[in-house]
This record gives C-alpha cells, sequence and structure tokens, in this order.
C-alpha cells in the first residue's frame, strides 16, 4: 500500500504542481514534497536494508488452480498489509525525484534570473454607473475617452494597469513601475506639453527606484502628488466620487528627480520638478517681433515638493506635504498682437508662485478607518481679477465594515468636504474657471446673479466673489469575492453662489448624484 501511494505522489501530483506558474509559493510548496519524499525513500531503505537478502528474493509462483479469496473492503484491516520494496523500486523512485529536483531547480533559477523574474502586473477595471439631476443625465461611464476632468467623471469607469520589473531580490533591488490609464488618467486628462496642450496619452505614473543605502532611495519619472489620504485607484477609495480636496486643491502629478528616507518612525519624502502636470518646461508667448514672430518666455523656476509621515502606532499615520514653485498662468493674444495673461485677461504676468501645503491623518483600527485633511494654497496673480488666488478646505472621512446574515461582507462610508474658493473671484490651483469666471460643471467661481448684475453696469464680475462649495457623500460598499468590490453612492453637493448650470441653461446652487460601481481587481 505505501509502495502505491508513494508512485501516486510521484507520478501523479509532481507533474501537475510542475506545470504550474512559477510563482515563489508553489516553488516552496514543490521543495517541500520533494523533501518529503526524499525522506519517505530513506525510510523505506533502510527497511529493505534490515530485511533478510533472501527474503527480497524470493517469488512465490501463483497456483494456478487455486482461487484467490475474495477481498473484504469493508474489513477494518482493509490496506494495512505491509509493503514490500526491493532495491529496483528504491532506484526508480531516486531517479524520479531527482528528475523533479532538476525541474525545481530549473523553475527557480527562471524565477530569479529569468526575463520574467521579478515582474508583476496587477490592475482592475470599474464600469460605473452616474446619474446626474443638474445635467439631467444618466450612464455608464467606461473607457470614455476625452480630456474634461470633473467630479462625476474624474478617474473611474476605467482601466488601470499596474506593471512593476524588480531587478533582483532584497531591499537593495531597484525596480522600475508603470501605470497606464488609457482614457481617465493623468496623460489624458492633464498632462500637457509645452504649451499647454494636452497630449492623449495612456501614461498615468512611471517611476524608476533605486536604493542608495538601507534608509535613502533615488526616485526619477512621474509620480503621483504627495498631498492628501486619498488614492487615485477606485480599489483602494472608500467612495466612489473622489473628495473635493482631492480633485481641486491638492497638486497634480509631477516629472522630474527626488528622493526618498526613512528613520525609525519617520518617512521622508523630497522632489523636484516641472510645474505640476507638464512634461516640458512651459513656454508663453509674450509678444511679437517687427515680422511678426512670436516672443516667448519659458519657466525656468522648478517645483519643489515634499511630504513627511509619522508612525505614532500601527492604527495612526500623521503626515504632511508641502509644495513651492512657480504656474504658468492661461494667456490669449488678440487680433492686435497683444497677449492677456490670466483667466480673466487681467494678470500682470505670464506666471505667479505658488504655494500649498496640507495635513492629513490615517487611522485605521480591525474593521474601522477614520480620515482628515486639511488644506491651504495660494498662487500670485490666479484668480479671476487678476489678484491673488486662495483657497483652503477640510475632508472628514469615517469607514466601518460588517457582515449582514444574506449579503455577506459589506462596508459603509460618510464623507463630508469643504472648500472655500472665494478671495478675488475664486481660481488657481485646480481650480480652472471659464473666461467669465465660471466652473459650471463643477460648481466654482462667482455666481450667475452677481454677473448678471455686474454686466448690466457695464462690467465684467471682477468685484464679485467666488464661491464656497461643500458636498456630503454616502455610500454602501459590498465584498463578494475578493476579487469584485460594488459601491453605490449617493452625493450631494452645494454652494453658496449659483455655480452649477442645469439642462435647461440656468443656475443653481446644488446638485445630486447617484452612482453604483462594480469593481474586478486583478
Amino acid at each position: 500500500m505505501r509502495k502505491k501511494l508513494i508512485c501516486l505522489l510521484v507520478t501523479g501530483s509532481l507533474p501537475g504542481i510542475a506545470a504550474a506558474d512559477a510563482t515563489s509559493d508553489q516553488i516552496k510548496a514543490l521543495q517541500a514534497q520533494l523533501n518529503a519524499l526524499q525522506k519517505e525513500v530513506k525510510q523505506l531503505r533502510a527497511e529493505v536494508a534490515t530485511k533478510p537478502k533472501a527474503a527480497a528474493a524470493v517469488t512465490v509462483a501463483p497456483a494456478p488452480a487455486v482461487v484467490a479469496a475474495p477481498v473484504d473492503i469493508s474489513s477494518p484491516d482493509y490496506g494495512k498489509a505491509q509493503a514490500t520494496l526491493t532495491n529496483d523500486d528504491v532506484t526508480a523512485m531516486k531517479q524520479q525525484i531527482a528528475n523533479q529536483q532538476l525541474k525545481v531547480d530549473s523553475l527557480e533559477d527562471a524565477a530569479q534570473t529569468g526575463p520574467i523574474a521579478g515582474l508583476s502586473v496587477t490592475g482592475y477595471i470599474d464600469p460605473t454607473y452616474i446619474y446626474n439631476r443638474a445635467q439631467s443625465s444618466s450612464s455608464f461611464l467606461f473607457a470614455n475617452h476625452e480630456s474634461s476632468y470633473n467630479y462625476f467623471n474624474s478617474t473611474f469607469g476605467d482601466l488601470y494597469l499596474d506593471i512593476k520589473k524588480t531587478f533582483g531580490v532584497g531591499p537593495m533591488a531597484p525596480s522600475a513601475e508603470i501605470t497606464l490609464m488609457p482614457n481617465r488618467g493623468n496623460g489624458i486628462t492633464l498632462l500637457q506639453n509645452s504649451h499647454g496642450d494636452i497630449g492623449n496619452n495612456i501614461l498615468n505614473t512611471a517611476v524608476v527606484n533605486v536604493p542608495l543605502t538601507a534608509t535613502t532611495t533615488l526616485v526619477a519619472g512621474l509620480i503621483p502628488s504627495f498631498g492628501g489620504y486619498e488614492l487615485q485607484q477606485s480599489n483602494q477609495m472608500l467612495t466612489l466620487t473622489h473628495n473635493l480636496l482631492y480633485d481641486f486643491s491638492d497638486p497634480g502629478s509631477y516629472i522630474g528627480i527626488g528622493a526618498n528616507y526613512t528613520a525609525g518612525n519617520w518617512a521622508w519624502k523630497f522632489f523636484l520638478g516641472n510645474e505640476q502636470y507638464r512634461t516640458f518646461g512651459a513656454v508663453t508667448q509674450t509678444g511679437t517681433n517687427a515680422l511678426g514672430d512670436p516672443i516667448t518666455t519659458s519657466n525656468k523656476i522648478p517645483t519643489f515638493t515634499a511630504r513627511t509621515d509619522y508612525t505614532w502606532s500601527s492604527a495612526l499615520d500623521i503626515g504632511g506635504s508641502i509644495n513651492i514653485g512657480r504656474q504658468t498662468l492661461p494667456s490669449s493674444i488678440a487680433d492686435n498682437g497683444t497677449v492677456s495673461y490670466g483667466v480673466g485677461g487681467q494678470a500682470p504676468s505670464s506666471g505667479g508662485t505658488f504655494f500649498f501645503t496640507e495635513a492629513d491623518l490615517t487611522y485605521t483600527l480591525a474593521d474601522v478607518q477614520y480620515n482628515a485633511e486639511l488644506d491651504y494654497g495660494q498662487q500670485q496673480n490666479a484668480a479671476y481679477n487678476g489678484g491673488q488666488a486662495q483657497w483652503y478646505g477640510l475632508s472628514l472621512l469615517a469607514h466601518r465594515k460588517f457582515n449582514l446574515p444574506v449579503v455577506g461582507r459589506m462596508g459603509a462610508t460618510v464623507r463630508y468636504d469643504l472648500l472655500v474658493d472665494s478671495k478675488n473671484g475664486g481660481g488657481g490651483g485646480g481650480i480652472a474657471l471659464n473666461g467669465n469666471g465660471m466652473d459650471t460643471a463643477n460648481g466654482f467661481g462667482i455666481g450667475a446673479d452677481c454677473l448678471a448684475n455686474s454686466q448690466a453696469n457695464g462690467g465684467l464680475g471682477f468685484e464679485c466673489k467666488g464661491a464656497t462649495r461643500q458636498d456630503v457623500s454616502l455610500d454602501l460598499l459590498f465584498y463578494p469575492t475578493q476579487q469584485i468590490t460594488v459601491k453605490v453612492e449617493y452625493r450631494h453637493d452645494w454652494a453658496n453662489k449659483q455655480v452649477f448650470l442645469k439642462n435647461d441653461g440656468s443656475y443653481g446652487k446644488s446638485n445630486d448624484l447617484l452612482a453604483t460601481q462594480f469593481i474586478y481587481s486583478f
């Protein structure tokens, strides 16, 4: 019986395992089985060696006239007979185990030094359905190729791919990581060339990490912002839509070089690069020469950003970031060659100093998570009337997971956001106003009634204040499997100005969203 069992292990289980994917866990499991078989072979060889040689060589020919007694498989003694192996049997088993060991060694070598060593590809798809009351629209959002970025159409409804390659093993191994979002990532909605045009590429981030010491790592490439508690990826968010600070206050992405440093409970990040969203140094036309050729100026001042995190305990992380640089303002050229700067054409120059800082915390314990964030930012000459833009805000989030008898594992999230952008008509940061000083899709800028009153008196609304924005989001999350997450969200947004454009052409102070999202992670 033991002989049959071992032969089944060798000829059945091992080939199936060897044909599986060459992951480290599978290799370890295969090696463990081989070790167990080798131990069993040694025990069997010891048993054979202790038996008399004559007994091993004696064979009894079956008597043709005798009928074997029927075997009672229900007997408690069935299958307990002592197995006897010859030296040839043991030698054959040793050869089979040696062959399997060779295969394991080959798999280990390929996993550590082969072309796919250290390579991982992960990601998700997240088709989303949203009803928007102000626009009177309801539709599925998935792979919708467009460059607009709104709070109801940001980084969701897309395919996300994370491709990472580690060169070697251990903490000193360098790595390269690229994330792709073909339709709603940084490349489609935010990354600009030298003239501010969006290039519609699928690249979202691209980072190279080169450890210099056990505590310091060199970082280069296209990185996301250091600001805030919220992440970009839908499968790592506890709500369906992003908070107001993520969408319109925190800086975006950067291209440049930096370093990460850790010391005890502290972690530091430093980065020097182009101004946010720029794949190339910004170039602005400042006029024309006598022949009508453009005269330009370039933003030669790099942007510096840094972040620090302190791990207070296993449950609490407290962090903050800072950002300082010079941001390029929008510009326009009149028929006579005159160049105007700023949203309202009132800025005195082509750019202004940008300063931003924030503090955030994350508390996670068992099935409970709390997040908080405070923001402050300002940008010279970036407001609608050409003055200084200034904004500040708050975001609070609470989440809890639980089980229901029929539904199973699920969670609930509530979030509140506040973003004040009233100074000089609003603007600055990630708030993009139109020529009338309004962002009618996202609810920022001056109110429609104030603009109408100003225009009736011959003005352009430069005396109007910008809007203060708030929202409350309520989410239910369902986890039917480890790969699948389903979210349902109701969100109410409101402002103190008439800044939300309705589908009938009028303006209101609020809007509502009802949305659901299906996320499949892989």
